[in-house]
């Protein structure tokens, strides 16, 4: 019978050994997305599709999110912070809430609650039906032709979708605004251009980048992850889920501390 220190030890010893994996899983998707990018292959068909689902798919969700959240925001600020002489902060209120902090974490979170959860499913699947195998007695590297796309797509829809929400709720979001608060439109607008700085803008991407290359990266690692039962397919489903909101949340935290450095 094991001892408590041996338990231990030996799930010590598999945590390092699995964080090592995943970080040489990471390097090798990294490194064959250069290779992607250096030489245009079929697996770009992949990547545009993966493109369509991640990032034009998920506009209606974002539109509706973006609109609420600009919304509310603008309608609060105008209410209240004019009580006490700061109705000015209002619009560097919009920029640092909307572009530099909810845009970026909240697209981030509905790509993957969508598109994590098909990235896991999709590969799970394949290791289940032994797609993968067949691939790779056909002499077609898997990481090339169904990881990279993904990742590469992934990144790509998380940084527009971003760029989205925020034209969405930044300027969208003042035509509801002005049911209930009446603003002249040109000083809102020239009030945002004057309090939009291009670090806000340089952070909003930095973040949103990062974002679709962990949910990308976590999504196929966990589809991997299934070994031989169907079962297991939804399992490491919601574990992506979860270990992308964790990941997304860590790296958000980390590029706002450099921010203000």
């Amino acid at each position: 019978m094991m001892s408590l220190f041996e338990r231990l030890g030996n799930r010590l010893i598999n945590a390092v050994g699995n964080m090592l994996y995943a970080l040489g899983y990471t390097a090798f998707v990294l490194k064959s997305s250069l290779s992607f990018l250096q030489k245009r292959n079929d697996a770009f068909r992949v990547m545009v599709m993966q493109i369509l689902f991640t990032g034009v798919e998920a506009l209606s969700v974002i539109s509706v999110l973006s609109l609420g959240i600009g919304a509310m925001i603008i309608i609060q600020g105008v209410s209240l912070l004019p009580q006490f002489g700061q109705g000015d902060l209002v619009y560097p209120i919009l920029i640092t809430v909307i572009t530099r902090e909810l845009g970026p974490i909240l697209t981030a979170f509905i790509v993957t609650a969508r598109s994590g959860t098909a990235m896991a499913t999709e590969i799970g699947g394949m290791v289940v039906s032994h797609e993968i195998e067949a691939y790779m007695s056909f002499g077609i590297d898997p990481i090339s032709y169904i990881v990279v796309p993904r990742f590469l797509g992934a990144i790509i829809s998380v940084v527009f979708l971003n760029i989205y929400f925020n034209i969405f709720g930044l300027l969208g979001s003042y035509f509801v605004t002005v049911i209930i608060h009446p603003i002249p439109f040109l000083e809102y607008f020239h009030n945002l251009l004057l309090n939009l700085r291009p670090q806000d803008i340089i952070a909003s991407f930095v973040k949103s980048g990062v974002f679709g290359a962990i949910i990308a990266l976590v999504g196929t690692y966990s589809g991997f992850q299934v070994n031989r039962s169907t079962t297991e397919i939804p399992q490491v489903a919601i574990k992506a889920v979860g270990k992308g909101f964790v990941y997304c949340i860590i790296a958000d935290a980390a590029i706002t501390l450099v921010y203000y450095l």
